[in-house]
């Protein structure tokens, strides 16, 4: 039996390219945001994450929802999934690394498709975004 971790995560585009996140001790860049907690909804959880990891906020009016995606969970055993509640959405402010964070980064499809160890989750909504025509 499959175990499903329930997430929420930002998709911010800036020139063309989609921002990532990546945490302490982990090499894989991920989509900002994060798990639901406990009769969480995805929209309330997506503002919570975002305050927590980038020290930021969502322009208010911006967020849509982008689509969910589920893939194999990055780091966890294997017959984990991710499902990704993905929004589109504006910052108010220039995303900073937190102290869960070690680096944020934009990447372009292909740049994140280089970069060494790549999260599924995040493959899935880069070739949505392209399909869409939103980042190279």
């Amino acid at each position: 039996m499959s175990r499903v971790i329930r997430t929420a995560a930002l998709a911010h585009i800036r020139d063309r390219r989609l921002l990532q996140a990546r945490s302490h001790g982990k090499a894989a860049f991920y989509m900002a945001g994060g798990k639901l907690d406990p009769g969480e909804d995805a929209e309330t959880a997506l503002h919570r994450e975002i305050r927590e990891e980038l020290d930021a906020a969502v322009v208010p009016g911006t967020l849509a929802l982008l689509d969910v995606f589920e893939a194999p969970a990055w780091g966890h055993a294997e017959g984990t999934d991710v499902q990704i509640t993905c929004f589109l959405g504006e910052l108010g402010s220039e995303p900073t690394a937190t102290s869960e964070i070690a680096e944020v980064r934009y990447f372009t499809r292909d740049e994140y498709r280089a970069s060494g160890d790549v999260a599924p989750g995040s493959l899935l909504v880069f070739d949505r975004l392209h399909e869409l025509g939103l980042v190279d």
